[in-house]
């Protein structure tokens, strides 16, 4: 299930819809699903699918030779991801990361979105994926490292501290996106490459919601990353030009053995360009 940090101002479902709908959003799936490399007939997993946000984009790309399965936990999220099953290409069914419900080597895709931050041990997730996916099957997973938010503020420190605040006591794995390419050789999947997806947000209403930024203010107070006098941080964020930014790491692997030593190629989508092959 993709969440953000406290969203309880929305339902879960309807926080997955802005998340997708909103420019940031859009530009990290799409490039996501390019990693992926679908094509017709291919088998696919979304792991922690939610209410079905992605299915259909998904089964649009394996096409009616192909097939796409809903994985989530939540029976209210699958109720919902229903909606969009067809029974032919599109089934769904309830389990955890933790424990995939599928067998061994049976699909040629999976994608997690947002889901490795929540978990409660990233890494057998990710193990997970290497059992159920294929040889020659690959894995794209999408998440963001909350070290990298940064909100513009005449209050630099108060930024600073409400962000440790987040990726400290409101995500469970704050640093996740970096961690995504460790995790997956860890448990012999072979890292293919590892981009980086800058999200800006110009508009304060749609970073509140999806970063949780005003819902979140008291907490950091409470938890003492925020000083009581810094409350009027929020306040002058809403008055000026507003500017903030969020990195998705988006990690590509395959199963496919380690030959003569992997290469592990970083870079931002075009036209940023950070670093390109280094060899192992």
């Amino acid at each position: 299930m993709t969440v953000g940090p406290e969203s309880a101002v929305l339902d879960a479902a309807s926080y997955m819809g802005v998340v997708a709908g909103s420019a940031p959003g859009r530009e990290y799936k799409a490039f996501a699903r390019r990693a992926l490399d679908l094509h017709a007939g291919l088998e696919v997993v979304d792991i922690g699918c939610g209410p079905g946000t992605d299915l259909r984009a998904l089964a649009d790309a394996v096409g009616p030779t192909g097939s796409v399965i809903g994985v989530d936990r939540d029976p209210r999220m699958l109720e919902r991801a229903g909606s969009v099953a067809d029974g032919a290409v599109i089934k769904v069914r309830q389990g955890d990361v933790h424990d995939l419900p599928l067998a061994d080597a049976t699909v040629d895709r999976a994608r997690t979105d947002r889901v490795l931050q929540h978990v409660d041990d990233p890494r057998r997730a990710i193990d997970e994926v290497r059992r159920v996916l294929r040889p020659g099957g690959r894995a794209v997973f999408a998440e963001p490292d909350w070290d990298t938010l940064a909100i513009a503020a005449e209050q630099v420190d108060a930024s600073h501290r409400f962000r440790d605040h987040v990726r400290d006591v409101v995500v469970r794995n704050g640093h996740i996106g970096r961690q995504l390419a460790g995790h997956a050789h860890a448990v012999g999947l072979h890292v293919r490459s590892v981009d980086v997806v800058p999200g800006v947000f110009r508009d304060f209403a749609l970073a509140d919601t999806i970063l949780g930024i005003e819902r979140n203010v008291e907490r950091a107070i409470a938890s003492g990353h925020l000083a009581d006098g810094q409350r009027q941080w929020v306040s002058g964020l809403r008055h000026e030009p507003f500017v903030a930014t969020l990195t998705v790491f988006v990690v590509t692997v395959e199963k496919v053995p380690a030959t003569g030593g992997a290469n592990l190629s970083c870079r931002t989508p075009e036209p940023l360009r950070l670093l390109e092959a280094i060899d192992g």
